[in-house]
Parts: C-alpha cells; sequence; structure tokens
C-alpha cells in the first residue's frame, strides 16, 4: 500500500505522519520504481551518457503503469531544467520522457509551460528534505495560462524528497490548474 499523497510505501494504506502536517500544492506522486538497480543504472545512463535510445522503452513502462493505475490528467508537463544545464546535457530527459508517453497514451504535451528560473545545485547534492526545498522554492515559473481548469500529469525521472515536484506544482497552480500529480520513473526510498 502506498500514502495517497506522496506515494511512499505505507502498511496503513492512509496518508503518512510526513504528508500528515505538510501543506502542499502537490495531488499526489507516483513512482514506478524504488530509485536503485537496474533502474538507476537506465537513469543515470540517459542522463549522464546520452543514452536517448532507452526513452520508447521508459515512456512504455510509465503508460502501462498509466492504463493500469490512471491518474486524472488532460495534460502532460515535464520538469524543466535551468537553461544552462539544457546546454550543458543538450536535451531534458523529463521533457523527452513526456513526449513519449505523450504518443502512447494520447495526452497533450505542453511544451515549454514551466521554465526555471533559477539555477540551484542539483537535488542529490542536498543533504536533506529541507535543504531540498529551500534550494527549488520559486525556483519555477508557469508562463502559459493554457494550464488553468486543466488536471496536469507532471513528469520527472527520479523523485527524491518530492521538493521539485512540489515547486512546479505551486507554479502551475498559480496559474489555475486545478490538479497536479507527479509521475516520475523512480522515487528514492
Amino acid at each position: 500500500m502506498l500514502c495517497p499523497r506522496c506515494g511512499r510505501p505505507q502498511a496503513s494504506g492512509i496518508v503518512c505522519p510526513s504528508c500528515w502536517h505538510r501543506q502542499t500544492e502537490l495531488d499526489g506522486i507516483r513512482s514506478l520504481f524504488s530509485f536503485d538497480a537496474v533502474i538507476r543504472k537506465a537513469i543515470h545512463q540517459l542522463k549522464y551518457r546520452n543514452l536517448r535510445a532507452i526513452v520508447p522503452c521508459l515512456a512504455e513502462l510509465l503508460a502501462d503503469y498509466l492504463r493500469s493505475n490512471p491518474l486524472p490528467g488532460e495534460a502532460l508537463v515535464s520538469v524543466p531544467l535551468h537553461p544552462r544545464r539544457l546546454r550543458e546535457r543538450g536535451y531534458n530527459q523529463s521533457s523527452l520522457l513526456a513526449r513519449e508517453l505523450a504518443k502512447r497514451i494520447e495526452l497533450l504535451v505542453f511544451e515549454d509551460c514551466l521554465i526555471r528560473v533559477k539555477q540551484a545545485r542539483p537535488q542529490a547534492r542536498a543533504t536533506d528534505v529541507e535543504e531540498r526545498r529551500r534550494n527549488v522554492a520559486h525556483a519555477f515559473v508557469c508562463r502559459e495560462e493554457k494550464v488553468e481548469g486543466k488536471q496536469i500529469i507532471l513528469i520527472d525521472d527520479v523523485c527524491t524528497s518530492g521538493a521539485t515536484l512540489e515547486s512546479c506544482a505551486a507554479a502551475l497552480k498559480s496559474k489555475g490548474a486545478v490538479s497536479v500529480w507527479g509521475l516520475t520513473l523512480a522515487r528514492e526510498i
């Protein structure tokens, strides 16, 4: 069973203690895998070794999950990279995943809807959840009115603490999104 909000394993299936006391803009987070073993290697190959050929396979896994576990969504939005990081890497892995997923489940992708306005250290280098939240606080802006009244599924590769997804959800809801669910390939547990 999972916490209905953060998606972490929760024996009771009710809201976990950490979510109980925290207000959130996210309606929930779902992740397919624990961030270890094979999926960790696959994601690292995609992000750091330019193995974009793996994207269709990973998108099919996301599509299979959504077919079995539907989330409310009318459009997909990917978590953006800061322009500097995008120039360094040459592509946004979350955007690639969102586009491939959209082909499989017939949802719109709102490209360039979110922009990252604050360069932050990589979340993987933050030491705790509070540092991660501070690191991405107000890091994203939604510049599109087209999210108004829409149910959004936010796509990212890995959820560590949920802070990045939370910051993106706040930006999307500030422009009128009615719900924002995070969907990631993997989650650090």
